[in-house]
Formats: C-alpha cells, structure tokens, sequence
C-alpha cells in the first residue's frame, strides 16, 4: 500500500491528502501540539506530534513510501533534516518520491522579469534564504544518498477559504497600489494537481515552479473579486500608506512573472484554474454569489 508522510498539514498539504486517502492510499500527518494531532486522527489520517525539537519515533517512518514536507524552515535550515537527515539516508531506498514545499520567493526581485527554474537564487527575503538553505539540504540527500527528492517553489496560494473574495465580503480588502508590482499565484487544487503529476512521474533532483498562466498586478484580483461579488471596489491605497502584516509585506518585495511551463511539458500538466479568474469564479460559486 502507498503510504504517505506530511510534515505539517496546512492548506496545500490537505488538498493531496484527500484525494489520496480517496484513492485509499494510507495517509499520516505531523502537528507541533497534541491536539492538532487529534484534529488529524479526526480526519481519519495517523496524527503525529512534530515540533522539531525531538524527534519522530522511528516506527512513524515504517511503510512510509512518499513524504511530502511544509514545515516553514528555522535559522538553520528545515526542522525535519535537524532531526531526521540521518534517517532519511538511511531509509533512502524506501522511498519513492520526496516533495519539499518551497517558494517563488528564492529568486528573489526580477522588477517585473520572467523567471524560470534556471533563473539563479537570489533571494532578497529572511523568508527566501531560509527556504532556500532547506532546499539545499534535501538536494544534497538527493546528491550524497539517492534520496528521490523534488523542489516545487509555489506562488501565491489561493483557493476555498483563503482568497480575496473573503476579504471583500467583510469589508477589509484593500486595492493596494505599488507601481509595476506583479504577482504569480496558484490554486490549491492546481498545487495537489501538481503533486499528484509529479507522483506519477518522478524526477528526482528536479524543481518545479508552481503558478498558474497569468501573473498581474494584486489590485486587478480584487478589482475582479467585487465585481463577481457585485461589491463596490475598493479604493486604492499607495504602497506606502498601507497597513500590512510582516508576511504580506514580504511579498511587495519581489517583483517577477513566473514560468509554469515545465510543470506543463514535463508533468503533462493541465491546470483546473488556468488564471485567477476561473479559479475566483468557483470559489465565488461555491459561496453562493
């Protein structure tokens, strides 16, 4: 039986591990506390408890064949290779397929240029250099011991529960204007998408950029939100003048477009949202409007 690991079960991570537990594949899943391991066992998935301070038993990694990691890296690097780099070399043969979550965030600012995965990493974040450190450490298990790993660096996530389209009903969304400022970003079915592709036809070593057809300005997506809610837009708001959170800020640092074009050719990829329009219009259908 296909047997797969998530570090940490957030947005993206649930959306694979339904659709696999559907096709009855075994499913377990960390949490850094003891109830967000009931919550997983809740949905019917193995709950383990994972912080990085300590770590797993090594029965958690008996009959695992796929692992999949969203663990947000420390100042030195990812929380699992702290604890676990050993094992996974040890074990790498029983793996078939390794995914490490990371970021378009890596390349860093390109002031509106196309980047693609052979676009050197310069990433101009605290964020983009730690998962940049990460993914040099699980390359390198790739490298030194075969371990079948795979980069996929996501764009902007969207999808039921977690868009613009939430923001706008409460009255919170802001056009916030940043000349020239563009964005990439993906569905959360389109990133399961991905991830499935790439399970059926693994590439070890590889990375993959994760995005839809269309990068644009942030202000065009809530623009686009009102009018599906039939919402009055809301009214610009200079860069400078806006009141963001740390994370949101981080993004207005980098300025690029990004290529989805070897998910398409090499994963034979076909994405349910090709641009946020499509996938606003089905959230918006979902909630009703």
């Amino acid at each position: 039986m296909n047997h797969i690991l998530f570090f940490g079960l957030g947005f993206s991570a649930r959306a694979l591990a339904r659709r696999l537990a559907e096709r009855g594949w075994a499913v377990s899943a960390t949490s850094r506390s003891a109830s967000g391991a009931e919550a997983i066992e809740a949905r019917g998935y193995r709950g383990l408890v994972f912080d990085g301070s300590a770590p797993l038993p090594q029965q958690a990694f008996d009959g695992v064949t796929h692992v999949v990691n969203s663990a947000p890296p420390g100042d030195d690097g990812d929380p699992v290779l702290r604890q676990h780099a050993t094992d996974f070399a040890a074990r790498a043969k029983q793996f078939q397929w390794v995914a490490y979550l990371s970021t378009t965030g890596v390349y860093g600012d390109h002031a509106g240029g196309l980047v693609t995965e052979e676009t050197p990493l310069t990433p101009n974040t605290e964020r983009g250099h730690k998962r940049l450190m990460a993914e040099n450490q699980w390359l390198e298990l790739w490298r030194d011991h075969g371990l079948p790993v795979m980069i996929f660096r996501l764009a902007g996530i969207y999808g039921p529960g977690r868009s613009q389209l939430l923001s706008l009903r409460d009255g919170t969304a802001k056009r916030v204007i940043k000349p020239g400022q563009i964005f990439s970003r993906i569905h959360v079915e389109d990133i399961a998408n991905t991830l499935d592709a790439s399970i059926a036809h693994p590439h070890p070593g590889r990375a993959y950029n994760v995005c839809d057809d269309e990068a644009c300005p942030p202000q065009d997506v809530v623009e686009y939100g009102a009018r599906l809610l039939g919402l009055p837009v809301p009214p610009d708001v200079p860069f400078e003048e806006a009141t963001l959170s740390p994370m949101a800020k981080s993004f207005y640092a980098d300025s690029k477009r990004v290529s989805n074009e070897r998910i398409v050719k090499e994963l034979g990829l076909r994405l349910s949202y090709p641009t946020y329009r499509e996938g606003l219009a089905a959230i918006a259908k979902e909630l009703g409007q």
